[in-house]
């Protein structure tokens, strides 16, 4: 079976709790996800979701294997908009509540009945597996193991259907997942199973798997890379699939044209610097990176490319090395429907997570194989440079952030730490920075829109900038009529400051001009208060407030039988 990431093990109530923690201790990483406020909170689920059908459409989007607590009626019912092809769908399994049932629904070719079969036993209940092949062979011919790919998905099912047929076949070549399954053989049999890197001609009676056991060394332009690479692939009669990754020079690590030809090939890009006496390029890459016996085949009209064709699957892993990544989050306010679904890809897909403490445990649930580097939040700079360090080894780096990376977080000190180094190596690491909703939005949103016009965000903290900058921009924005929201608003070390941020705001503005208070908006807890300014004290605010001072037009008003105040700033101007 191909390898598979870890599993949504998904549950929609308490009830479930049980059966899913006994199916969780059979794959490591994997997560119980369960519908929001409806598990006790002494014992919760490790990822909440607030409704099942949108959940479970972004699972099976992102090929998550599902392992779903509830009829197999409502799981089709949800995925079935997404349903198109069956060569690329994860494993999706319904399994009862308290146990009693397997039922194995999607993903034959990833893998479903292995797992189907795998839970059952934990249940200690038969799986209702219904695939013919599977119930009469005891495995799936059509999904060979991780390393190795189907040559053609249709051609494959015609070949199965004439083993169901009572057809005999034979095996030619390295098959070993193959030796415990109850295929009809026979050494003179019409229908063959070839395990070649050869491209497949076309023939009917053949099911042609191939091991990825070739690896294409490039140099040059990588602009028409992926088209040389089949060109050589084609000249030597070996297939595409049998490709295991594309191998280039480590200085050339940044250049995008590798990168797209990478992508277009379907395979890993990895990278290498040849030791001196390799060899003419681009054989010295396959030199310098391969630690398995290799043939080097070389094709004139394919310039610049060079294949090694192994005698077994080669794993990308032990080539070269990748690019590494640097990718800056925000986790947002806190709450996890508000963190941005780019940023938890990034965390899903992380080998190092790095943060402050408390956003690192905001961050999680993680995975046990996820490196965590949690450091005071006086670091700044040297989680960055640690974070470039990581990722120059070709790791996936995550730089956590609370709220946005770029309002008063992590990004600057990240870009700043590159632009200081003048490193090589830091410089071709893949670095992105991943937006995210920061307090100031969060508590304008459970406020209303009292940022609805102009507007700035301010730091009352001096900790990196003297406190006459400070005075000097909240007269401006003051004077601008500018809605102005607080960050680090009061601290034990600066107590007096937002006093005499406020003395300077009420020079321009009217005593009942609307403040917003958020603390911990969007975590546990949270609270919301609109006041006036003439109302506000320093003693209303702490450390984890943001505070928002309207302007001019600000406006607060109460809606609904319930009262529910609402503050805004309309769009226009009198």
């Amino acid at each position: 079976m191909a390898r598979m990431s870890a599993p949504a093990i998904v549950i929609l109530g308490a009830g479930a709790l049980a059966t899913a923690r006994r199916i969780q201790s059979l794959y490591e990483d994997s997560q119980v996800h369960a519908l929001r406020g409806r598990v006790d909170v002494q014992a919760p689920a490790d990822v909440s979701y607030s409704e099942l059908g949108a959940h479970l459409q972004e699972l099976y989007a992102r090929g998550t294997p599902i392992v779903a607590l509830c009829a197999a009626g409502i799981v089709i019912r949800c995925v079935a908009p997404l349903l198109a092809n069956k060569g690329i769908e994860p494993p999706v399994l319904a399994v009862a509540e308290d146990g009693s049932a397997v039922v194995p629904l999607l993903g034959g070719l990833a893998g479903v009945n292995v797992m189907a079969r795998e839970i059952a036993a934990a249940l200690a209940v038969p799986p209702a597996i219904t695939t013919s092949g599977e119930l009469r062979f005891g495995t799936c011919v059509l999904n060979p193991p991780d390393g190795y790919a189907l040559a053609d998905l249709g051609q494959g099912k015609r070949f199965v259907s004439d083993l169901l047929a009572g057809e005999s076949t034979r095996i030619e070549g390295d098959a070993p997942w193959l030796d415990d399954a109850q295929l009809p053989r026979s050494a003179s049999a019409r229908l063959a199973i070839r395990v070649t890197p050869r491209a497949w001609d076309g023939r009917e009676d053949e099911l042609v798997i191939h091991p990825r056991s070739i690896v294409a060394a490039v140099t040059g332009s990588g602009d028409g890379m992926a088209a040389r690479v089949r060109e050589a692939l084609a000249a030597h009669g070996l297939a595409p699939l049998a490709l295991a990754a594309l191998l280039a020079p480590a200085e050339r690590m940044s250049e995008p044209a590798l990168a797209a030809a990478a992508a277009d090939l379907n395979v890993p890009l990895r990278f290498v610097h040849p030791h001196p006496g390799d060899g003419e390029p681009p054989d010295n890459l396959l030199h310098a990176a391969l630690r398995v016996p290799y043939e080097t085949l070389r094709d004139a009209s394919a310039a610049g490319v060079a294949l090694a064709l192994a005698p077994l699957a080669i794993d990308p892993d032990t080539i070269g090395r990748a690019r590494g990544r640097l990718t800056v989050i925000g986790l947002g306010p806190g709450r996890a429907d508000l963190m941005v679904p780019a940023a938890r890809t990034a965390l899903n897909e992380a080998t190092d997570i790095l943060g402050y403490d408390t956003y690192v445990k905001m961050a999680g649930p993680l995975r046990a194989d996820q490196r965590v580097h949690g450091t005071d939040n006086r670091e700044e700079m040297q989680r960055a440079r640690h974070a470039f360090e990581l990722a120059s080894e070709g790791r996936s780096v995550v730089m956590v952030s609370s709220g946005d990376p770029g309002v008063f977080a992590m990004a600057a000190a990240v870009l700043e730490a590159l632009e200081a180094s003048q490193n090589r190596e830091w410089a071709a690491v893949e670095l992105s920075i991943v937006p995210g909703v920061s307090a100031a939005l969060a508590t304008a949103a459970q406020a209303g829109a009292p940022l609805g016009h102009d507007f700035c965000m301010l730091s009352l903290s001096d900790n990196l900038k003297p406190w006459t900058i400070i005075e000097t921009r909240l007269r401006h924005a003051a004077e601008a009529d500018l809605v102005m929201a607080f960050y680090n608003p009061i601290s034990r070390a600066r107590p007096w400051q937002l006093d005499k941020a406020l003395d300077i705001v009420r020079e321009y503005r009217v005593a009942d001009t609307p403040v917003v208070l958020g603390r911990d908006i969007g975590r546990p807890g949270g609270t919301l208060r609109t006041i006036t300014l003439g109302e506000l004290r320093s003693s209303d605010v702490d450390m984890r407030t943001m505070v928002i001072v309207g302007s001019s037009t600000t406006r607060r008003f109460a809606s609904g039988a319930g009262g529910v105040e609402w503050v805004y700033t309309p769009r226009w101007y009198e």
